[in-house]
């Protein structure tokens, strides 16, 4: 093939191109005035004609219409995780989300409301819990020097050359001190127990059944009735035998109950001291009790005292667990949100 030939065939398909040719309406010299130029412009805009379009692009424009015509579906084996029905420990590869996750099996929406008395406990009791248990140290303050835990063989007896260090005297387990309280541990109410032991029940189960009556109403939460394990000839009782009901509280159920304690119930007990100073378990939870009298006096009992008979209305036990580690700092919670105590205070 010649070079003439081969110039040729490239040539052709660019000679057929429609030439181009710069809109010189557009174009302005340096003698041009910009007032003429910018007229030009503006008279040829494209946004001119919009207002005659839109009622017609209204009326047709349907997103939804055009997403349901392209019938697109997701694969039916992806997007759907269900997380493993048992925890199998850190180390499994299958991991189940944690509870704040939809996906999780113990999913709990909400809240979606705050309780009067937990508000109040966000906004100003926490804050004067913190004060209250701060321990100051003047400017200059030097921490003592902390002793070595494990102490050292003493005696010149080639037996203990080399030796490891002793533990510390009395036991191997060392008691928990009081950690500083700042605004990650500050003492708050983690779940309430109510417990009530119906004697009656040995002879009649309508006493078991009223009493689970009244902690179901009081509480707002489905009651769990217990049996005794073994035989115990000095109280009467048989194994097998339910003799007792207990209600666990949580959440907006668990503010709600001591609410209605503190603001309803306490107020009406007549000559009552308030909770006894050495109640507590040494771990931060705290237990006081309503005899039968006084359990007539909650409202859900009050308005309807006609449907339980007055014999058969049960006294129960109110277990507060909180996250303190010691009694001091539980006593200081309840007290702020308006428990009262007397008697000697055991910490």
């Amino acid at each position: 093939m010649s070079l003439t030939h081969s110039l040729e065939r490239l040539w052709r398909p660019l000679a057929t191109r429609a030439a181009y040719t710069p809109i010189t309406s557009q174009l302005r010299h340096a003698s041009t005035d910009i007032a003429d130029t910018i007229t030009e412009l503006e008279g040829g805009s494209s946004l001119r004609n919009l207002d005659a379009d839109i009622d017609g692009h209204a009326t047709t424009y349907d997103p939804v219409g055009r997403a349901s015509k392209r019938n697109r579906q997701l694969p039916a084996s992806r997007y759907k995780f269900r997380p493993p029905k048992y925890y199998r420990g850190p180390l499994h590869p299958h991991q189940p989300p944690p509870n704040s996750d939809p996906a999780s099996r113990v999913f709990v929406p909400g809240p979606f409301s705050v309780p009067r008395l937990e508000q109040t406990y966000q906004s100003t009791f926490e804050s004067d819990l913190m004060t209250l248990a701060y321990a100051h140290h003047p400017p200059g303050y030097k921490a003592p020097a902390k002793s070595p835990r494990l102490r050292p063989w003493e005696g010149a007896s080639p037996y203990y050359k080399n030796r490891p260090l002793r533990g510390p005297r009395g036991s191997d387990v060392l008691r928990l001190l009081r950690k500083p309280i700042t605004f990650r541990n500050v003492p708050k109410l983690e779940k309430i127990t109510l417990h009530t032991m119906v004697k009656g029940a040995l002879d009649d189960s309508a006493h078991l059944h009223v009493a689970g009556m009244v902690m179901q109403a009081i509480s707002n939460i489905r009651v769990t009735t217990h049996k005794t394990r073994k035989n115990v000839a000095g109280f009467g009782l048989r194994a097998g035998q339910y003799v007792s009901v207990t209600a666990e509280l949580r959440g907006e159920d668990m503010q709600h109950f001591l609410a209605k304690v503190i603001d309803i119930v306490m107020p009406k007990i007549k000559e009552w001291k308030g909770v006894k100073g050495s109640s507590g378990d040494s771990s931060g939870n705290l237990t006081f009790g309503f005899s039968a009298e006084e359990t007539a006096l909650f409202p859900e009992v009050e308005i309807n005292y006609d449907m339980y008979p007055p014999k058969m209305i049960p006294g129960f036990h109110v277990t507060v667990h909180t996250t303190a580690t010691n009694d001091r700092d539980a006593r200081l919670l309840l007290s702020t949100l308006g428990v009262p105590f007397y008697g000697k205070q055991i910490n």
